[in-house]
């Protein structure tokens, strides 16, 4: 298995890459990290990707970390931080006057466009595509995710 390089070529555009690793080893730093080259080099927006985990927990601490990375990389063309802090901030902020100003644009849109973004649960997925459907979808509209089974048993043990 070949290690990720975030400062190397960028997966084709319209693709799909997958990570996968065991805990801990930074699967959630190089999906921020690959989010903001995206955006930043103006390969996609953010409404045009999909993330997806698995938990609340993880979702939520995705989105978290894609809106830091993306936040101190926009920041980081106002204020840069000392050279080697962050290598991917470093790489953003070098280029041409044109490339510089094309990332800091694409940056800030991004933060100002932010709640676009899908950074959810597969199950928040599904929900989401299947709302979407409409009547097409065949579903029941008023159907709600259970997240934990305990609430459903009790709230069945009250009806009996």
């Amino acid at each position: 298995m070949e290690r990720f390089d975030l400062l190397g070529d960028l997966p084709a555009a319209a693709s799909t890459t997958v990570l996968e690793a065991s805990a801990g080893t930074g699967k959630t730093f190089a999906l921020a990290g690959l989010v903001t080259r995206y955006v930043a080099d103006g390969v996609a927006t953010l409404d045009q990707m999909l993330l997806i985990t698995f938990g609340r927990a993880a979702s939520q601490e995705l989105r978290d970390r894609v809106r830091r990375q993306i936040t101190d990389a926009a920041a980081a063309f106002d204020d840069p931080p000392p050279a080697g802090a962050n290598e991917l901030v470093d790489y953003l902020i070098t280029g041409t006057d044109t490339e510089r100003a094309d990332r800091k644009r694409n940056l800030r849109d991004a933060l100002a466009d932010f709640d676009a973004a899908t950074i959810a649960t597969t199950h928040q997925f599904c929900q989401l595509v299947l709302k979407s459907l409409g009547v097409a979808g065949d579903s029941d509209s008023h159907v709600t995710l259970v997240e934990s089974l305990t609430d459903l048993v009790t709230e069945v043990v009250d009806d009996l």
